[in-house]
């Protein structure tokens, strides 16, 4: 079916800046939304920024003016670029797809989770 594989994530100090990237790979006919979530330990997964087909993104209030969600649909791409990093960034982020693809139909996707933590 599809994969998607994640990276980018890792050590930065409170402040820095890091860019998660997710590609998927198969047959894609049609991407309706490229997202990114994150997770801490004893915690539900939240969203973190979502951009869909038609241009519109949304970000939750925590990142609006320090995270950038941005896509490739070329590529079937999708990045998150992480600006004035907090140590209550920390966490698990996982990338999300939704996508349509033969034979299979409309599903969601999930990538791996890569861990970003924010720590001096």
């Amino acid at each position: 079916q599809v994969q998607l594989v994640e990276s980018g994530g890792g050590l930065v100090q409170p402040g820095g800046s890091l860019r998660l990237s997710c590609a998927a790979s198969g047959s894609i006919f049609i991407i309706y939304a490229m997202g990114w979530y994150r997770q801490v330990v004893g915690k539900q997964r939240e969203l973190v920024a979502a951009t869909r087909s038609g241009g519109s993104t949304t970000y939750a209030d925590s990142v609006k003016g320090r995270f950038t969600i941005s896509r490739d649909n070329a590529k079937n791409t999708v990045y998150l670029q992480m600006n004035s990093l907090k140590p209550e960034d920390t966490a698990v982020y996982y990338c999300n797809m939704d996508l349509f693809i033969q034979p299979y139909g409309r599903n969601d996707y999930w990538g791996q989770g890569t861990q970003v933590t924010v720590s001096s």
